[in-house]
């Protein structure tokens, strides 16, 4: 799978956290290209659990949506005279 792409912003403010986390977190400093590797490992490890997770939460979705639909269907038919069907 291809790395996520984004706006040279939003990597830039994700690597600013990144580089900030482990200075808090872990008491290191690294530097904005570690920082842009480290993002880059993550989102390539990460991304297919996301994506797969997504896509099984829109499956969800639309079997519910599907059966909601199939539910107002059966609402529509109209009843047949007695002795036909």
């Amino acid at each position: 799978m291809t790395i996520v792409k984004m706006p040279r912003e939003t990597k830039q403010l994700l690597v600013s956290g990144i580089r900030g986390y482990m200075e808090t977190e872990l008491d290191k400093e690294i530097g904005e290209l570690a920082g842009e590797q480290l993002l880059d490992f993550l989102l390539g490890e990460l991304t297919p659990h996301i994506y797969n997770a997504a896509i099984d939460d829109a499956r969800k979705l639309l079997e519910e949506r599907m059966s909601a639909v199939d539910d107002d269907l059966y609402a529509l038919k109209r009843s047949l005279p007695s002795g036909r069907r």
